[in-house]
């Protein structure tokens, strides 16, 4: 059983955690903190995939003070060396006797920790505050244990559901308060995607504006026939991957020249392999990614079982039968053929409404 004060510590190590949501990339969010006689005598959280592992800052911290004490980790301490040496070594070494971690590593290069520990007569135990971990690193334990990212699509739509009115109009659907969070979920994730179709008709920059971060994340663009003008703006600042389904030497020349690496993915219908999009990204240290798209890409990332979360901004507002839709979906004849969702989540944001939806299949 765990005490009011360990859920009380346990929430200040994820509310240190938290402090990595833009930085941590590749790597999980951890936060650290170590208690003795009851008092907090350090702490710590990871900052950036190569350097000190929040384990590390939170015993610097504690100094001789760690010995005897008690250190609450917001996941299983690692038990491998990769850039920086294990943090179960490290508890070790400092000679303390406790240690509650809310979430199991997932990484299988980095489980372990808690039996290390064990082994060496300190007092493991885990699953303190476990959802509130995981949800801190949906991203992570995504790529660990399917082999892709955590993908979250989001649209901004009108009270019945249009995204855009029928001349391609959507600028702007949903207030300043809703625009900037939607900037705030883009700086956590590690790539954002959109499609050729919203290339062509916003020119968008998907980049980080309305929040302060210090990472971009990787701009993705989905472009069967390397149809991206050179001239687009969200080439600029380079850091664009853009997969296709044809490779055209003559274009691929000239985007690779404007600073994009180009990837050819086909599937067996000419386009791209939305799944294998996924596989490779995964690949690449992308935990979370971020779709904006249009509605046939967004159709087809449903359709494809490419979609994991919805974050759909509605405004107080109505645009008729005559607009467009959030996804194009095939004609359904009945209502068990639905994609079924649960509500995770509602918040107003201005004057508009923010909903977190899942699939029901769960994680």
């Amino acid at each position: 059983m765990f005490t009011e004060a360990d859920h009380r510590h346990m929430a200040r190590a994820l509310e240190l955690a938290a402090l990595g949501l833009y930085t941590t990339t590749p790597n999980p969010r951890v936060g650290c903190v170590i208690v003795k006689d009851g008092q907090i005598v350090g702490e710590g959280w990871h900052r950036k995939a190569g350097e000190p592992h929040a384990e590390a800052n939170a015993l610097q911290a504690a100094g001789t003070l760690a010995s005897g004490a008690t250190a609450y980790v917001s996941l299983e301490p690692c038990s491998h060396f990769g850039r920086t040496p294990p943090c179960a070594d490290a508890l070790i070494q400092a000679k303390v006797s406790r240690v509650v971690a809310a979430l199991r590593d997932p990484d299988p290069k980095g489980a372990g920790g808690g039996r290390k520990l064990e082994a060496a007569g300190i007092r493991f135990e885990c699953g303190l505050m476990e959802d509130d971990a995981r949800e801190l690193n949906i991203g992570f334990v995504s790529r660990m244990t399917r082999g892709r990212p955590w993908v979250r699509l989001k649209v901004a739509a009108s009270l019945d559901g249009r995204t855009a009115l029928a001349n391609g109009q959507s600028q702007w659907i949903t207030g300043p308060e809703a625009r900037k969070d939607g900037h705030a979920w883009r700086a956590r994730a590690c790539a954002v995607l959109t499609g050729i179709g919203t290339v062509a008709a916003d020119d968008p920059r998907l980049d980080v504006r309305e929040v302060e971060t210090t990472r971009q994340p990787l701009r993705v663009i989905i472009d069967s026939r390397l149809e991206t003008p050179p001239t687009a703006r969200i080439l600029q600042g380079r850091n664009v991957l853009l997969f296709c389904a044809q490779d055209r030497p003559e274009q691929r020349a000239v985007l690779e020249g404007r600073g994009a690496e180009v990837a050819v993915l086909p599937n067996h219908h000419g386009k791209v392999d939305l799944p294998s999009v996924l596989s490779a990204l995964a690949a690449r240290g992308v935990n979370e990614l971020h779709v904006e798209a249009g509605v046939k890409l967004n159709g087809s990332m449903i359709r494809e079982g490419c979609v994991d979360e919805w974050l759909v901004y509605l405004a107080p507002s109505l645009l008729g039968d005559s607009a467009q839709g959030m996804a194009a979906l095939a004609a359904m004849a009945s209502l068990d053929e639905r994609v079924s969702l649960a509500f995770n989540g509602v918040a107003r944001v201005g004057p508009d409404l923010r909903i977190l939806a899942r699939l029901k299949e769960g994680r």
